[in-house]
């Protein structure tokens, strides 16, 4: 890799994970030497930019476009631009494309250039002072352009800006302010860039009376209650939308959505009346159009918060029939701000460009007030981009999608069957709560499996599953997290060996209250959540599943403890499933062999191999290989049961409507069903 594109790199990663520089996907940046220029894709972010994200194009190809004439009709000369840029792509087979501003990154003579989106500089830019502010704090330093679409019609704005200034000044323009859209800096080496970037903001900032404090507040405890409902409301509206055949409606979500939820003193601060969320109503750039499109909802409920959930519905109504589409910005007083995204990463996503909104509202009311991008530009962003990158998707059939974006909870998730059935699941993409006693093993599990490309998520929720306060916390922070819960895996449980002469009573009720009250705890919690959404989503199913054993359907000698209390988690599932079939939860159970693998039957210390040969469950046997052939040896499929076998079951009875109440057996024939 050559030294300059290296420093390149560092220079876009650098400016990519600042979040004050750059948020979502924005900003781009290039270098370019005599023959070559080196642009940023479309489509692909800063802050993980790799020397495969950047194309490559020959320098006289583009420049000798700069002042080429294209058509008056802006829609015609934004692609005819589009074609001339990729005809300059080196590799003609690429699937790469350059930035729709890397025009403007050639007009610029110096080596490295950077286009970034600093909350500070736009909070400037998107002020009705700007374009004086800038003259005075930056003199013959910088050019100020007034707002353009991006691409050739900001480009031609831009360039007739810096021929002005090499006519005027006799050199080279090293900063341009783009109203409501960011700053270029240029340059010879990206030390110098970055110099740049530190001198504007540090001159910005003095002019600053109140810098932000960003405390974060807690989610309220009501929350719980009025999430998943929104949530539901949300997807039952796209379902309708998807599946009427009469419908006008145009989908801008699946059948699934993921809230974020975040309440901090800006939102607190933004949503305290009309008159201060009108500060923030509109958008200020292009990418907070893209994302989140051009209109959001605000609800002030009643001061107790009593009325959210019916003003929430009838705002919804009024918003869809007047938008014909859902929203992805929603602000509650009282409560925060709600993003909704098909999935966690856009969810998140959203909320991070709502907050820069919010920052660049609040810093630029000490340069006159907010200035919103122009109604009719709002208007043709969305028109030609649809409803948003984020949430323009077609509705996705729940039976071939499963659990992709659905949200998930997997007790004892941390190692074992658990932590197979957390990597499945997040493999197939669930949002998925690693909820467990064992933050270690569970962080470990975490760092093996999150890629950062993913658009699902994995977290770890700490649980004690045999206390009721504990469950409860956990199911509040799942929903607070992710905005409700479509399947929960009560998978916790202990396993200790003994006849009735070694058993005591403090380990009979220990185990008792993990396997069969854990399950209890598990199932009464996540039901409230579940019924709440089943109230709100006509087309709703979710899921409550236990991780039974073959020792729920046959007793175990020497191993009463944990076999009653499996026997009686069969009994709960039926009894479960019975009370709540009526709102659309099915309560199941898999009943698994052997996982000799897992570390409840190998641990070298507490394994079930070093009980049970210690409690001579196993007559005859001196070692631990003779107790695991033994067992082996009653299963004809002559092996142990293993998580991919149990994930099949678990897939079965999330993708089927009409079964409940059952134990599936998943034991390689070792237990057959009369």
């Amino acid at each position: 890799m050559d030294e300059q594109i290296a420093q390149l790199l560092q220079m876009s990663q650098q400016f990519g994970q600042d979040p004050d520089q750059i948020q979502a996907a924005g900003g781009n940046t290039s270098y370019k030497n005599e023959h070559f220029v080196w642009v940023k894709a479309s489509g692909y972010e800063l802050g993980r930019a790799s020397q495969d994200n950047f194309v490559q194009c020959h320098r006289h190809l583009l420049e000798a476009n700069l002042h080429k004439s294209y058509s008056a009709d802006p829609d015609i000369s934004f692609q005819e631009a589009k074609a001339d840029l990729l005809a300059a792509v080196v590799d003609c087979k690429s699937q790469l494309q350059p930035s729709v501003e890397t025009s403007l990154h050639v007009a610029l003579k110096f080596a490295f250039v950077a286009h970034t989106h600093p909350t500070l500089v736009n909070a400037l830019t998107c002020s009705p002072q700007g374009k004086s502010l800038v003259k005075e704090l930056f003199g013959s330093k910088a050019i100020f352009v007034n707002y353009q679409y991006p691409g050739y019609a900001l480009f031609t704005c831009v360039n007739e800006k810096i021929e002005a200034f090499r006519k005027s000044q006799g050199k080279e323009p090293q900063i341009i302010f783009l109203k409501n859209h960011g700053i270029v800096f240029s340059a010879d080496t990206p030390e110098e860039v970055e110099q740049l970037s530190e001198m504007v903001l540090s001159t910005i900032k003095s002019k600053i009376k109140k810098l932000l404090i960003i405390d974060e507040k807690t989610v309220p405890q009501k929350a719980s209650s009025i999430l998943p409902a929104i949530r539901m409301q949300l997807m039952a509206a796209s379902t309708e939308a998807s599946i009427s055949p009469t419908s006008t409606i145009q989908n801008n979500t699946t059948s699934t959505v993921v809230l974020e939820s975040t309440a901090n003193t800006l939102t607190e601060y933004f949503s305290a009346s009309q008159g201060r969320y009108q500060l923030i109503a509109k958008p200020f750039c292009f990418d907070h159009v893209k994302y989140c499109g051009g209109a959001y909802l605000f609800i002030e409920p009643a001061s107790d918060g009593s009325t959210i959930l019916t003003d929430f519905e009838e705002a919804l109504t009024i918003y869809r029939a007047k938008y014909q589409k859902n929203p992805n910005i929603i602000l509650i007083k009282g409560l925060g701000l709600i993003t909704a995204g098909e999935n966690h990463k856009q969810a998140a996503t959203l909320a991070q460009l709502f907050i820069d909104q919010m920052k660049i509202s609040y810093y630029a009311a000490g340069f006159g007030g907010p200035e919103f991008l122009p109604d009719e530009e709002i208007k043709r962003i969305e028109d030609r981009l649809g409803y948003g990158e984020l949430t323009q998707h077609g509705f996705n059939d729940s039976k071939t999608q499963l659990v992709k974006n659905r949200i998930a909870i997997v007790t004892g998730g941390a190692q074992g069957f658990g932590g197979g059935i957390v990597e499945y699941l997040y493999q197939l993409g669930a949002n998925v709560v690693i909820a467990d006693l064992n933050e270690e093993a569970s962080q470990q599990l975490i760092n093996r499996l999150k890629d950062p490309e993913s658009k699902n998520h994995l977290s770890f929720i700490r649980v004690d599953v045999s206390d009721d306060e504990s469950v409860q916390a956990l199911i509040h922070k799942t929903v607070t997290k992710y905005g409700g819960l479509d399947l929960i895996i009560s998978n916790a449980g202990v396993l200790y060996a003994g006849g009735l002469d070694e058993m005591e009573a403090e380990t009979f009720d220990f185990v008792t209250r993990v396997n069969y009250k854990g399950f209890f705890l598990c199932a009464k919690h996540a039901s409230t959540v579940m019924k709440l959404q089943s109230a709100n989503n006509p087309y709703h199913y979710s899921d409550i599943i236990q991780i039974n054993s073959k020792s729920g359907l046959k007793g175990s000698n020497k191993n009463f403890a944990y076999s009653g209390g499996k026997f009686g988690g069969i009994g709960l599932t039926q009894s479960f499933a019975m009370e709540l079939m009526p709102y659309r939860i099915k309560v199941n159970a898999v009943c698994p062999g052997n996982l000799f693998d897992g570390p409840l039957w190998s641990d070298p210390e507490k394994g079930l191999f070093v009980q049970y040969l210690r409690a001579g469950k196993v007559p005859g046997a001196k070692t631990i290989a003779d107790v695991k052939r033994f067992y082996e040896d009653q299963v004809p499929a002559k092996r142990g049961c293993l998580v991919s076998d149990v994930m099949k079951a678990i897939c079965y009875i999330i993708e089927q409507e009409y079964e409940t109440g059952q134990a599936v057996p998943v034991t390689g024939g070792q237990i057959m069903l009369n």
